[in-house]
């Protein structure tokens, strides 16, 4: 789906509703978009995307990144970008009447923001009503029946959650102690080093953010950039294309300074050593997580390696990740399975 660029031509985002210390009570208050219900975006709100996205329940995502007039996102090959103070990222959820039409007939069901306050980053969900005029404030989340057509043409209706603002916050935690802070998922390097088609042609996203004036210290070309493996590209290794979709949606938890650090369990891609992105890796703690396995990933057998039996799981006790999901993302399931039966044993 095509996105419209911001240009001077579009109104002003509401600053002071950013960085104030109380969230606003409508989505419609920050003005991100012209349109609210197109999602047309207002000036200096450019739209984004992942090359390999975190799941949630099959749910179409529509990002977009706001950094004020004159400040600037510092690049950092190795990190989320430094976004300046009264910076947002919006992130709507939203599905399709039949996901063989993606992007038509989109069914709008909540909007994440994080905004960057003087007092650090803020998560805020809002839930849009029927008519999808605008979006409330719902600090304590909301479950909605959500039903759509699946992409092999069949009905489905599940119990969609919109997480509390403490379950965002729970993703988003990084460090320990009295150093944990909120921080940003997505929006760096490997994530976004890829085209986007935006309605003015296609470009590179770390180009046109540079080009924009949102972001500095690029490198002079994005192949100098990193990128991760596409999850769904079937023209490239298996491997890259596991450790690509292990990274999005489980390394913000499972990281020397995330909340899963005392797992051992580290799912960044740039996690080298073999026993820490799992191989052979026992679990710190037997019980029903571990469904009796022995190895995070046990090279060759699938079905012994706790991955994937937590993956393929919605027992709350047992699935992994442990939010932002009710459904097992089955296409993802087979792809670490098929990762892990061809290693070596």
């Amino acid at each position: 789906m095509a996105w419209a660029a911001a240009t001077s031509a579009h109104a002003a985002v509401n600053d002071a509703a950013i960085t104030g210390s109380v969230a606003p009570k409508a989505l419609s208050e920050y003005g991100f978009f012209d349109d609210l219900k197109a999602h047309t975006p207002a000036d200096r709100v450019l739209p984004y995307d992942l090359i390999t996205p975190l799941f949630t329940d099959y749910a179409e995502k529509l990002r977009f990144v706001y950094v004020p007039e004159g400040k600037t996102a510092q690049y950092n090959p190795d990190d989320v970008f430094a976004l300046p103070v009264g910076s947002a990222l919006i992130k709507t959820f939203a599905y399709p009447q039949d996901a063989r039409a993606p992007g038509e007939n989109l069914r709008l069901i909540e909007t994440r923001i994080l905004a960057h306050t003087p007092k650090g980053w803020r998560t805020y969900p809002y839930v849009w009503n029927a008519d999808m005029t605008d979006a409330a404030l719902s600090p304590l989340g909301a479950k909605l029946d959500v039903s759509w057509i699946t992409a092999d043409g069949t009905n489905r209706t599940i119990r969609y959650a919109v997480p509390n603002m403490n379950q965002c916050r729970s993703c988003h935690v990084k460090g320990t102690g009295r150093d944990r802070t909120t921080v940003p998922i997505g929006p760096e390097a490997k994530h976004l080093n890829k085209d986007y088609s935006y309605t003015d042609g296609i470009t590179n996203q770390l180009t046109r953010w540079t080009e924009a004036g949102i972001l500095t210290g690029t490198p002079d070309s994005p192949d100098d950039a990193p990128r991760i493996a596409q999850w769904d590209d079937a023209t490239l290794p298996v491997a890259d294309r596991a450790r690509g979709y292990l990274d999005i949606n489980c390394a913000h938890c499972h990281a020397p300074d995330g909340p899963a650090h005392t797992s051992g369990l580290y799912l960044d891609t740039r996690a080298t050593t073999p026993a820490q992105f799992g191989i052979f890796k026992r679990p710190v703690a037997a019980g029903r997580g571990s469904g009796g396995h022995d190895f995070s990933i046990n090279p060759g057998d699938p079905e012994s390696s706790i991955i994937v039996y937590r993956m393929d799981s919605t027992d709350p006790g047992i699935m992994m990740p442990e939010l932002g999901r009710s459904t097992i993302h089955r296409e993802g399931v087979a792809l670490i399975r098929e990762w892990i039966a061809g290693m070596d044993d």
